[in-house]
Formats: structure tokens, sequence, C-alpha cells
């Protein structure tokens, strides 16, 4: 269950555990996420320093990790990046949704969204978020759209898997708007 988690904001310390989650959710399931395996070995852990440092979170920009009350390990990330335009600064992006293997189905991928659309309710002037997920990652859709997410486009081929290409669902969600009734 999701309460056998801790959602927290990553920070720094965290770097490692991050980028070693973010490796295996990139190996095993690639269609997932733009960048691949290699592209993220090739750029390093480094590459995620400056959403890390957190100092842009009250502005939009943070990561979340959901931790194990287990074993304290990192089971599940997600983050939200802002559009930097000024005409476009109304709107977020969910980046790098995950949950490990072994945690799927307990309700962490919820928890972590849910945390996420409660700090983006807190941030001024942001008013929509936004997400891509792959047409045929129906647990993922149905999650998004349980959660008051609504699809408003696909793109089709949006990427390229070994040769294999992969439609992508656009999806939204006004902040204000309140999540769907789960019926539980």
């Amino acid at each position: 269950m999701a309460s056998d988690v801790t959602i927290r904001q990553l920070g720094p310390a965290d770097r490692d555990a991050f980028f070693a989650l973010r490796l295996r959710g990139l190996k095993a399931h690639p269609a997932a996420f733009a960048q691949s395996y290699d592209e993220a070995v090739e750029r390093g852990a480094s590459q995620h320093d400056a959403m890390l440092a957190g100092t842009h979170a009250a502005l939009g920009n943070f990561l979340l990790g959901a931790f194990s009350s287990t074993d304290g390990a990192l089971v599940g990330t997600v983050g939200l990046m802002r559009e930097t335009r000024q005409k476009e600064r109304h709107k977020g992006f969910v980046i790098g949704m995950y949950v490990a293997d072994e945690a799927a189905g307990q309700g962490i991928g919820r928890a972590l969204l849910t945390e996420l659309l409660a700090r983006a309710a807190q941030i001024d002037g942001l008013r929509q978020i936004a997400l891509l997920v792959t047409s045929a990652n129906a647990s993922a859709c149905a999650l998004y759209a349980s959660l008051g997410f609504r699809l408003y486009g696909r793109e089709p081929d949006s990427m390229c898997v070994d040769g294999t290409y992969h439609d992508a669902d656009l999806m939204m969600r006004f902040i204000d708007a309140p999540a769907p009734p789960t019926g539980e």
C-alpha cells in the first residue's frame, strides 16, 4: 500500500539513488521515456543536479521520490518542470514518472502524483499540468485519467525504440479542477 512509503522532495543527497532507479526504468521500460538508457549513461548523474538542488522548487521545478518504509529504498519518482517562456509560464509538465516493478500496483504512482498536484496548486501562476504517456500503457493512462487528466491529442510515432514506433497520448489537467471520484 502507498501508506508504506514516504513521499518527499528529492535533494542532492538522493542523486545516486535517483540515478540508479532512473537507469532501471530506462532499461526496463524504454518506450516510457524520451531519454534512452545509453543517453542517460553518457550524460551521467550530473544531468539532474539542477533539479535535485531544489532551488527552483517554489517556481515549479522539482523531483519527488517515494521511499519504502521497510528499508528506505527509493521505489518511485516523478517530477514537475515548469515552462520558462513568459507566455507559457502557466503550464507545467509531469516528467520522469516511474515506479519500480517490485513496487507497482501498490498505489505509489497515485501517491506521487497526488503530492505533485498538491504542490503544483501552491505555485503562483501555475494553471495547468500536461504530460505525455505511451498510448499502449493502459494502466498509466487510467491512473492519469483517474486523477483528472484528460486526453487532448495523440502524437503518432512519438518515439522509436529499437525500430518500433510508439504513439503518445497528450493529457492535461487544470490545477483547480477536482479529481474525479475514485469509487473507493
